[in-house]
């Protein structure tokens, strides 16, 4: 696990440093003939392969006739969105080395929090490529891998959420028999299902669904066209109304189930359900902040909008992958007590394992 991390923080202290250079030398006099009238047109995306160019963020550099790299600036946008990924692959890799070593996290809760945190692992991974494709490779291919990765980990991980709400609500709905193996399937398949349906969003790019060849039709994000992009936001806010309703749901059956455990205990229960009702507003108030202004951004933008309004959305949404690990692992007494486990070898004194009831939302 930390030879992982090692290799996170490698890559990307290898690609700063190439692209630091290239910029240092991009403003050395440059005695050779002029650049080419394509040259102007080459990509920053989310200075190269996740945003499409501005048109003046790059030039290319011929020595004695022979073409060389383009020398991009390095983009301070860029920069945050790579240190963004670098956080949240510690993040995650540090929640799956929890619940994998863990035998006894293995429940559908966990197994679900396990895939988000695997989803967000590979999100904060894509971003670290497409900061190395951009001001290291440069190619065609490398940008469609960096997007494709990004699309399908980040499609995955609105999905997790989605799926990790659903366990929420049948939990409390079939309290009694939640934790079956007929529920453990259930919780198998429907995962199977949502990485199958990511993948195939992450392989759409590549199999020919991209404006490489026509780039008056890409969104804001390159090489996604504008008609793909819309229809992944709006699938997004179809996604994210379902888990509003769900999350309601579940306010009801955990004020009906905080009144009948508590009946001699009102006070308490009010208490506890009212914590347990902020909790879930933080939650989509946390998510609808960091996904809701990429989305409508998304859907209403096109390739001709300033590039600079393009990294102000995304780079909160990339967030969202920084704040998951905290609301939904760190935040669960079971995940803390392994990680002082595997962190110290003992457990804080005043550490105590309060048993979950219906009302813990």
């Amino acid at each position: 696990m930390f030879s992982l991390f090692s290799l996170f923080f490698s890559l990307s202290l290898s690609a700063m440093i190439h692209s630091l250079a290239a910029a240092m030398s991009s403003h050395l006099p440059n005695t050779s003939s002029s650049s080419s009238p394509s040259s102007s047109s080459s990509s920053s995306s989310l200075g190269g392969a996740w945003l499409l160019p501005d048109g003046r963020n790059s030039s290319l550099v011929r020595n004695n006739g022979a073409d060389l790299h383009p020398l991009a600036p390095v983009s301070p946008w860029d920069v945050a969105l790579c240190v963004t990924g670098t956080l949240i692959s510690c993040e995650n890799a540090l929640v799956l080395a929890a619940l994998f070593y863990t035998p006894s996290l293995r429940a559908p809760t966990f197994i679900l929090i396990g895939s988000l945190a695997a989803a967000d692992l590979l999100a904060g991974l894509g971003l670290v490529l497409n900061f190395i494709s951009i001001y290291a490779l440069d190619t065609d291919l490398a940008t469609l891998v960096s997007v494709g990765l990004l699309i399908a980990a980040f499609s995955a991980s609105v999905l997790n959420i989605l799926a990790i709400t659903v366990d929420r609500y049948l939990s409390l709905y079939n309290a009694l028999t939640y934790n079956t193996e007929r529920t453990l399937t259930f919780t198998y398949a429907m995962l199977a299902l949502i990485w199958l349906v990511c993948v195939a969003l992450g392989l759409l790019p590549a199999l020919g669904w991209n404006c490489l060849a026509d780039e008056t039709h890409c969104s804001i994000c390159r090489p996604v066209t504008k008609n793909n992009a819309v229809a992944l936001a709006v699938t997004f806010l179809l996604v994210f109304a379902l888990i509003m309703q769900l999350y309601l749901q579940i306010c009801k059956i955990a004020f009906r189930h905080a009144q009948q455990i508590a009946v001699q205990q009102h006070h308490f229960a009010a208490i506890s359900t009212t914590k347990g009702v902020s909790t879930l507003s933080a939650i989509l108030c946390t998510f609808a902040a960091c996904w809701m202004p990429f989305a409508m951004y998304s859907i209403v933008a096109d390739s001709s909008y300033p590039v600079i309004y393009t990294y102000a959305t995304v780079l909160p949404a990339t967030c969202n992958s920084v704040i998951n690990p905290i609301i939904y692992a760190f935040r669960n007494p079971d995940i803390q007590k392994s990680l002082w486990l595997a962190c110290c070898g003992c457990v804080p004194a005043n550490f105590s394992l309060r048993p979950r009831t219906s009302s813990d939302v």
